[in-house]
């Protein structure tokens, strides 16, 4: 058993998706992206609205957090990547629900944060929403102004559950080591990590 999670969270477009396919192809661990979850529970269900796709992502991550628990019935080690929520933010804590499950199944915990200057990621945000490979499960259906932007991405600052957390600043993607932070992770992984 290798009763290990590695939580990937933080600010929107900061390339957590990325890092999460890096990682667990690096580390040979399964993962659960939010984004791309939530495109594939929608393939069959139109989203139209706004109001809508942030119904399927309340959704989107209870089916990630079943689907993590059965990893951790068996002692199988998972990857989730999300922007997940502190309290306060939505109506549900997802910081919280992680943390009970972690603490239920007596698993240990990583957490990358990914933040970055907002101003750049709200370029890239911007950039992707145009994007035909976005999907329209996650587009914002409006135009979303860099004061909404920067509030939403501060506000996932509170996530915490009370385990290490690596924090990686995305403003420059030439300047991120990731093959460090794969090492750091695989450590972790096998219990070498100090």
């Amino acid at each position: 058993m290798n009763k290990h999670i590695i939580i990937i969270e933080g600010y929107l477009a900061s390339g957590k998706s990325t890092f999460a396919r890096l990682l667990s192809s690096g580390l040979n661990v399964p993962y659960l992206i939010k984004d791309t979850f939530k495109e594939a529970l929608c393939t069959s269900v139109s989203i139209n609205s706004r109001a809508e796709s942030s119904q399927f992502s309340a959704i989107t991550f209870d089916a990630m957090m079943y689907v993590v628990e059965r990893f951790m019935e068996t002692g199988h080690p998972i990857i989730i990547e999300g922007n997940f929520v502190p309290a306060g933010v939505k109506d549900i804590d997802e910081s919280d629900r992680i943390m009970k499950l972690i603490n239920r199944y007596s698993y240990k915990s990583l957490v990358f944060k990914f933040v970055g200057d907002t101003q750049v990621l709200h370029e890239r945000f911007v950039k992707r929403e145009k994007s035909p490979e976005r999907g329209k499960a996650n587009t914002m259906f409006s135009e979303v102004l860099y004061h909404d932007f920067d509030t939403w991405c501060r506000s996932l600052d509170g996530f915490n559950i009370d385990e290490e957390i690596i924090k990686i600043d995305t403003t420059d993607f030439t300047k991120i080591d990731y093959t460090h932070y794969i090492e750091k992770a695989r450590l972790f992984m096998s219990g070498e990590a100090k």
